[in-house]
């Protein structure tokens, strides 16, 4: 699971530890939680496109091993702006072959529930070769949960939960072997 936030004083890292704990009780897949701001990667410093696969940065061959060793991805994004943050759009940009055939699953949160930001991350994700399950969850934050206001994910987000878990049975059957 990649947290799509790096911004001080962000909800996701809540918001996400939330959702990886549905995940958890819900399939008997493994989670790691990934969080962008542990993943320092420059704009545009390799001198390749991605797609060759020709990484001359170490931070790059290090993102490339952490992407590539997953079997799936879920993104746990707010919506900044109408879109997703340019962290997220960044590392997914350092990549293309790790990506492709990985099933995906996209959780967005906003004032709005984040579903234009989760519209442009599942079209980029397509541009990817990825693929993204269809139920795309997006859970609406209070105007006081915005401006820094208490938040208990589990309580204020229970109406989410049965979405989430919707979503992860579309990513199992992703997973499954094809006969």
């Amino acid at each position: 699971m990649i947290m799509g936030s790096t911004r001080s004083g962000r909800l996701c890292p809540k918001i996400a530890s939330w959702v990886v704990a549905i995940a958890q009780a819900s399939t008997n897949l493994k989670y790691e939680l990934v969080d962008l701001a542990d993943w320092p990667l420059p704009m545009n410093d390799e001198p390749g496109i991605p797609e060759l696969g020709a990484y001359a940065q170490e931070h790059t061959r290090a993102w490339s091993r952490k992407i590539a060793g997953a079997d799936a991805v879920m993104f746990v994004t707010p919506q900044y702006n109408w879109g997703y943050p340019a962290p997220l759009k960044n590392a997914l940009d350092h990549l293309y072959q790790e990506w492709n055939g990985k099933p995906v699953i996209i959780v967005s949160y906003g004032g709005h529930g984040g579903d234009k930001s989760a519209a442009q991350l599942k079209q980029v994700a397509e541009g990817l070769k990825m693929r993204p399950v269809p139920t795309m969850p997006a859970i609406t934050l209070t105007r006081e949960m915005i401006q820094g206001g208490p938040i208990d994910p589990q309580k204020d987000f229970q109406a989410y939960a049965e979405s989430i878990r919707q979503a992860l049975a579309e990513l199992v059957i992703q997973l499954e072997p094809k006969a």
